[in-house]
């Protein structure tokens, strides 16, 4: 898949320009845009976004590149993120329905390498990273 080894491409260009900096999320925009979203233990500034993008020079011979930074409805894509905002509110995209559900809504209550556990309105939700599409902080 182009977009995985891109992802990986990328990750591993901007590791070696900026340590600190984490690739979350590269989603495809069209047929030749890459919106590539980081993440960056003292924030992210429009100055770390220029360096990003300056060092991704390789990638964007073939690719329009937009560095952004999160926002407040941060993509979680590792179990480090679930760990990392329990106590925070999430929605959750899985891949195959969930007691009849694809999309929840909820409190993280907690979370380990193996899974995630929901504070929902229909109760506690224990759902294995595997089965998680997408996951974005919700800001509540």
């Amino acid at each position: 898949m182009l977009i995985m080894t891109t992802h990986a491409e990328i990750e591993t260009i901007v590791s070696a320009a900026e340590p600190t900096v984490e690739v979350l999320r590269v989603d495809p925009v069209g047929k030749d845009t890459l919106r590539i979203f980081i993440d960056a233990p003292e924030g992210v500034s429009l100055e770390l976004c220029t360096r990003v993008t300056q060092a991704l020079a390789p990638i964007r011979e073939q690719y329009a590149v937009e560095v952004s930074s999160p926002g407040p409805k941060r993509p979680l894509t590792r179990p480090a993120h679930f760990e990392r905002f329990v106590g925070r509110h999430a929605k959750v995209t899985l891949r195959t329905p969930q007691d009849g559900r694809i999309t929840w809504r909820g409190e993280i209550v907690a979370s380990d390498e193996k899974a995630v556990t929901l504070g929902t309105d229909q109760g506690m939700l224990d759902v294995e990273h595997a089965q998680i599409k997408q996951a974005n902080l919700t800001g509540e």
